[in-house]
């Protein structure tokens, strides 16, 4: 009988310890659609300790987690990384020590494999050194978000950075390239969001007086005809919550195929990825008297898109 067969009880090991549940379950169950992973989860038959759990739950040294049976249809390996994505990989690498990198990830490219994606970041930052091997995300970015992102090498700096990202400890701040003339006057969008998972696993976040607290602060950086650039910094860390904020203050992200407004302006109409850039982010680090900052260049394309524009004298 194969492991999709039967019931699995897995003890959590040392260098899983911090894990988010549903990270661990993807990572173990290869081929295993993320919308059945999540499915299993909400039905209760995914157990930490013999207890329901929500995916993000943070798992401890020791934990029993229970894995029901499972259809995986086709075994669905990683893919390898080509030598051209070695190469672009290891060049965006902006800060490395013994418990941490920070790379600036490159718009296009998931944070992990799923949904039909074979490789993703993660999976690709596995296999190019040995040492590298046992990564795991700190937090996440969207696919076509570009900048700043945390891969922890240690399961002590993993669960101290998440612990840190929900109680509001660490510093991101992002460039977003808006539709229209951002008013100097919305410097805060305060919405609740909430997140509904649809059948196919995709994620639709809306603002909803039942949604959760979400907080963003907005700064001007420069005008353009037609768009703006602002600075954007997420106070809290909902799902899709800049892109979500930007569109509820009327001016959705330039290129944003899911939050973005319908008729775009015919010089922005032409840009197909989202311009939306992790442009730094400030967090502390266990051996470091002061908290560390790590910037990203600009995306080479956001900066394409941003150099054809025309600026506002």
């Amino acid at each position: 009988m194969s492991d999709s067969e039967k019931v699995q009880l897995i003890r959590v090991l040392q260098p899983q310890e911090g894990q988010r549940l549903d990270n661990f379950l993807l990572r173990r169950l290869k081929g295993v659609p993320r919308s059945r992973v999540y499915w299993l989860i909400r039905r209760g038959e995914v157990r930490v300790n013999k207890k329901r759990c929500k995916p993000d739950r943070k798992l401890d040294f020791g934990d029993e987690v229970r894995i029901p049976p499972f259809a995986s249809g086709a075994e669905q390996k990683p893919g390898k990384p080509t030598p051209g994505l070695q190469e672009l990989l290891l060049g965006c690498l902006l800060y490395e020590d013994e418990h941490l990198l920070v790379i600036n990830k490159p718009t296009g490219l998931s944070v992990h494999g799923g949904s039909g994606v074979r490789l993703g970041l993660i999976e690709a930052l596995r296999q190019l050194k040995p040492e590298w091997a046992t990564l795991e995300l700190a937090h996440r970015l969207d696919r076509d978000t570009s900048g700043c992102l945390v891969i922890a090498k240690t399961s002590e700096f993993l669960k101290q950075i998440q612990t840190d990202l929900k109680e509001k400890r660490v510093q991101k701040r992002y460039y977003a390239l808006v539709q229209g003339r951002w008013p100097e006057e919305t410097t805060v969008v305060e919405a609740p969001l909430l997140k509904n998972e649809l059948s196919s696993g995709e994620r639709i976040v809306r603002v909803a007086r039942e949604g959760k607290p979400s907080l963003t602060r907005f700064t001007v950086l420069q005008r353009f005809t037609g768009a703006t650039l602002v600075e954007a910094m997420p106070e809290t860390g909902r799902t899709h919550q800049i892109r979500v904020h930007c569109q509820y203050a009327g001016h959705p992200i330039v290129g944003d195929s899911k939050y973005g407004a319908k008729g775009e302006l015919d010089t922005l109409n032409r840009v197909k990825s989202l311009c939306l850039h992790a442009a730094s982010i400030r967090f502390a680090v266990p051996h470091l008297p002061a908290p560390l900052e790590v910037s990203a260049p600009v995306d080479k394309m956001l900066e394409s898109v941003l150099a054809s524009l025309e600026k506002e004298q």
